[in-house]
Parts: C-alpha cells; sequence; structure tokens
C-alpha cells in the first residue's frame, strides 16, 4: 500500500511532465483507496520539477534490491 510521503517510482512514461519511467517521487497526497495519488518530482538539488496527479497504475513502490540512476533533464 502506498502512503503519503512515501517515495515511489513512476510506471510510465509522461512526457508532457518531462518524466520517464523510473524517476522518482514523493507521495505529497493520498486522494483516498485506489484513487490516486499528487507526486511530486524533484531534481536531485531539490528544484521542483512538476507535482503529477497520478492513477495508481501510474506508479509503483520501490523495492529494496533496486538501484536508483540519475540522468540530465531536456530542454
Amino acid at each position: 500500500m502506498i502512503r503519503e510521503l512515501d517515495t515511489v517510482a513512476l510506471a510510465v512514461d509522461m512526457p508532457e511532465h518531462g518524466l520517464k519511467a523510473g524517476d522518482i517521487g514523493a507521495v505529497v497526497s493520498v486522494h483516498g483507496e485506489n484513487a490516486g495519488f499528487e507526486v511530486e518530482f524533484t531534481t536531485l538539488d531539490g528544484e521542483t520539477i512538476t507535482v503529477a496527479s497520478l492513477h495508481p497504475s501510474q506508479i509503483r513502490s520501490i523495492g529494496p534490491r533496486e538501484m536508483p540512476h540519475a540522468r540530465a533533464l531536456t530542454a
């Protein structure tokens, strides 16, 4: 179960937000059981890229044997 303040990974590309599957965000709000989430995506230095309203199928929990990956944002 994903809860507020959990760190999650994006499960799909979202080019309209400049995001790619695997990008990591923080859940800032939960809209009820299986209703959706507000997730904030930031750069490594803390700049907010976007806060997106996402369906549960668009994010996933992060497992203990996963490795973060850095990428430069495109303009």
